[in-house]
């Protein structure tokens, strides 16, 4: 094992001298444990490295049925059967905007008490690598365009979800102080809006695209208009859960330091909610009428994230294009209608 990133004597602010932290590079097998592992992305990683598994890595993936993450006997009693040396944190208590806004201190506590328990016993089962996933939601509400990994603890968040929100950004505050205090070797990344085989495709609980992909599947089957909720002008960038997966993966064994790393497609790829709804029906082969709502809220108008940080070290990666991660989404919801989450 050697140490490719020597922490400085003193910082420029004066802070004390953090400890070295620990690179592994020694080719020793490797067990990676994955936290939240039936989701979406947890799905995606698995697709991901069943195909492109390094020889020395072993993939462990976690559901709720494996222990409670916010139990702490529990969570010690996981890493002691698995025995990781890799951590990849996707669990959450997630939700959306009326459950965070009903339910602020149990998703403040239950996200802490998770985040805790994993990074606490990674540290004391001397993990060599913990890498946390964030959200965009957790930035500032009131900040500028477009955000990057600096921005983060630069304003309060949406009221909306402060609870969840204060309990993710501590990931980031506490994987400095890890790393500071312990030398450890935990980071998190920072996804745009996620989408992809396995995610959830409820109209009125999941995320723009199942939801509008699940919409389009009963428009064409009842044979009514599919409807768009609003004018469909808000801009926002999507990312493909297997691209997601790739970078998460490369994140793990490539990028070693605390500071937090947007993964995302590049600026120039954000579009409008009106070309994703086309691109549904264009999918599902829905000839119907397509009809956008205006009498519904738009919503933020744009969410614009860098990724000039993740372009530094990937400048030539190539992100799956919106149409074809469209397309691969409504094939496997098709698929897997009868069993997928809806």
């Amino acid at each position: 094992m050697t140490d490719k990133h020597d922490a400085p004597t003193s910082s420029p602010e004066g802070k004390p001298a953090a400890k070295k932290v620990e690179v592994d590079d020694d080719g020793e097998p490797s067990v990676v444990m994955v936290t939240g592992g039936s989701g979406l992305v947890g799905q995606a990683i698995k697709a991901y490295t069943d195909e492109k598994a390094a020889e020395n890595e072993t993939w462990i993936f976690l559901s709720s049925k494996d222990g409670d993450l916010r139990d702490r006997k529990e969570t010690e009693a996981i890493f002691e059967k698995n025995k990781p040396t890799h951590v990849i944190h996707l669990a959450a208590k997630v939700g959306g905007l009326f459950a965070n806004m009903a339910q602020k201190v149990e998703f403040y506590r239950e996200n802490t008490l998770i985040n805790d328990n994993i990074m606490e016993c990674c540290r004391i089962h001397k993990v060599k690598k913990l890498v946390s996933m964030l959200s965009t939601c957790i930035f500032p509400d009131k900040t500028k365009y477009p955000i990057d990994e600096t921005m983060l603890h630069d304003g309060p968040p949406h009221p909306s979800n402060e609870g969840y929100a204060y309990a993710k950004r501590l990931i980031d505050t506490m994987n400095r102080a890890y790393a500071e205090e312990y030398g450890c070797n935990f980071t998190a990344i920072i996804p745009t809006n996620i989408y992809g085989p396995h995610d959830n495709f409820s109209i009125q609980n999941g995320h723009v695209i199942p939801g509008l992909i699940h919409k389009c599947y009963l428009a064409k089957k009842n044979n009514t208009d599919f409807t768009i909720w609003g004018s469909g002008s808000p801009l926002r960038q999507f990312i493909y859960s297997l691209d997601l997966a790739e970078l998460s993966v490369w994140v793990m064994r490539e990028y070693h330091s605390p500071d937090p790393i947007t993964l995302s497609v590049d600026e120039s790829a954000e579009v409008p909610i009106k070309d994703v709804a086309l691109a549904v029906a264009k999918a599902m082969k829905f000839e119907g009428k397509v009809v956008f709502d205006t009498e519904k809220a738009d919503g933020q108008f744009k969410k614009t994230a860098c990724n000039k940080k993740l372009r530094g070290f990937r400048p030539d990666y190539k992100f799956v294009s919106m149409e074809d991660g469209i397309q691969k989404s409504v094939d496997w919801f098709l698929e897997n209608y009868e069993t997928a989450r809806k």
